[in-house]
C-alpha cells in the first residue's frame, strides 16, 4: 500500500514515542507504574488540556470518506474537522479566518494535520497575530501543499517560520508541488522535512487511505509540544524526535 511505503529518509525504522492523542484515559496524577511513561510525555492529568484535540484541514473539494484525513480523524477521540462554505473556491483569507473561527468555539490545546490548499490556510492563520484561539495550536502536520502560485486567492501568502514544532511530508510526483518547491517552503517554515518519493499529491487518488504513519507524525508533534511545555527554552530538533527509540 502506498501509505505504508518507506521515506527516502526512512525516518521510522526506529519505534516512535506513543504519545496518543485523546485516545487512552491518563493515568491519576498519584498513580505509578503503567502510567510512569505517560505522565513523563504528558504534562497535565487533565484530560481536558492535554492531550491536543486533532483539527483537520483539507484542500480543494474537501476530503471523502476514503481520504487519510477522513481515516485520522476516527483516530482520535474529539477531532474536529474545519469547514469551509465553498471547499471549490479556496481563498487564503477566508479559510484562515474559517479556522480561527472553528478553534475560538472550542477548547484546546489543537494540533493540526493540514493537506494541499489546506497546509496553505493553516499556515497563513499561524502567521497573522495569534488570536485567543490560533495561539492554542501546539502543532502542525503539513502534507502534501499545493503551491501557491496555482491560486489567485493566495498572493498573500507570506511563509515565515512558525511558532510551533511542524513537519512538511513532500512527494517527488506531486502534480501541485515539485519536491523542491516543498523543501524551499518547510525551509521558510522551520518545518522538519520529509520526502515521501512516489506518493503523487497524498491523497485517495495516489492511494492514501487509511495511513498509520500520519498517526505517527501526529504522535511525534504531540511528544514534542509536551517537551516545550515542559522545558519551555529548549529548542527540540524534530528530526530526531522523529527517530528517537520508545521510552519505557
Amino acid at each position: 500500500m502506498p501509505g505504508d511505503k518507506q521515506s527516502t529518509k526512512n525516518l521510522f525504522a526506529a519505534p516512535l514515542i506513543h504519545a496518543t492523542i485523546g485516545l487512552i484515559a491518563l493515568p491519576p496524577c498519584t498513580a505509578k507504574g503503567e502510567g510512569r511513561t505517560m505522565r513523563r510525555i504528558m504534562v497535565s492529568c487533565n484530560p481536558t488540556l492535554w492531550p491536543p484535540r486533532l483539527v483537520t484541514m483539507a484542500g480543494l473539494h474537501g476530503s471523502e470518506d476514503a481520504h487519510w484525513q477522513t481515516w485520522l480523524e476516527r483516530q482520535f477521540v474529539r477531532s474536529l474537522r474545519v469547514e469551509q462554505d465553498d471547499w471549490d473556491a479556496p481563498d487564503l483569507t477566508r479559510w484562515s479566518q474559517a479556522l480561527h473561527a472553528r478553534l475560538a468555539r472550542e477548547r484546546g490545546p489543537f494540533v493540526l494535520a493540514a493537506h494541499s490548499f489546506g497546509c496553505l490556510a493553516s499556515a497563513h492563520a499561524l502567521l497573522q497575530t495569534p488570536t485567543a484561539a490560533s495561539a492554542e495550536i501546539v502543532g502542525v502536520l503539513l502534507v502534501a501543499p499545493a503551491s501557491p502560485a496555482k491560486f489567485a486567492t493566495a498572493k498573500a501568502f507570506d511563509p515565515r517560520r512558525l511558532r510551533v514544532p511542524s513537519i512538511l511530508i513532500g512527494s517527488e510526483t506531486d502534480p501541485w508541488m515539485t519536491l523542491e518547491g516543498s523543501r524551499e517552503l518547510a525551509r521558510h517554515l522551520g518545518s522538519a522535512f520529509v520526502n515521501l518519493g512516489d506518493a503523487g499529491h497524498i491523497n485517495t487518488a495516489a492511494g492514501f487511505g487509511p495511513w498509520p504513519r500520519a498517526r505517527r507524525y501526529i504522535d511525534t508533534l504531540v511528544h514534542c509540544a509536551a517537551q516545550q511545555r515542559r522545558h519551555p527554552p529548549v529548542a527540540l530538533n524534530l528530526l530526531d524526535a522523529l527517530t528517537q527509540p520508545t521510552l519505557n
